[in-house]
């Protein structure tokens, strides 16, 4: 753990990268709160919604298959209570259909803040926005002139 590191930052690093950049469905249980609610994340399809565990695991192989290789670089977290912020940045290949758009194997990336909340020492949902738009024009208008 790094010097300085609170328990709860620790513990939502290592399931950034465990989970949505390794994609391990199986340590999944070791993070979650029994529920799991997505109080607000535009364009998730999930938005709104509160997860048994089981219902997260499907959500992560779901989100995941669009750029299997994805990888989650956390550039800030700042805590407060029961509460952790943070400030990433994403990237993948488009490898995956998604709706209206074929795999068309380009490099993406976006950039979000996330607010996560913990219930004891598991995650129990998170506050999101993410910058999806950027990654609609990178799949549809293609690199820049």
């Amino acid at each position: 753990m790094e010097t300085g590191k609170s328990p709860h930052k620790q513990m939502l690093a290592d399931f950034l990268n465990d989970v949505w950049t390794d994609g391990k469905v199986d340590v999944v249980d070791r993070y979650l709160a029994d529920s799991y609610t997505i109080h607000n994340d535009p364009g998730d399809p999930w938005d709104g919604q509160t997860l048994s565990i089981e219902g997260f695991k499907n959500r992560l192989v779901q989100s995941r298959a669009m750029a299997p290789d994805q990888i989650f670089h956390v550039k800030k977290m700042v805590e407060e209570g029961n509460e952790i912020a943070v400030a990433w940045t994403w990237s993948g290949t488009h490898l995956g259909d998604i709706p209206g758009i074929p795999a068309t194997g380009r490099k993406i990336a976006m950039t979000g803040l996330t607010i996560y909340d913990f219930q004891g020492d598991r995650l129990s949902g998170h506050w999101q926005i993410a910058d999806r738009l950027s990654v609609f024009q990178q799949l549809t208008q293609g690199p820049p002139a």
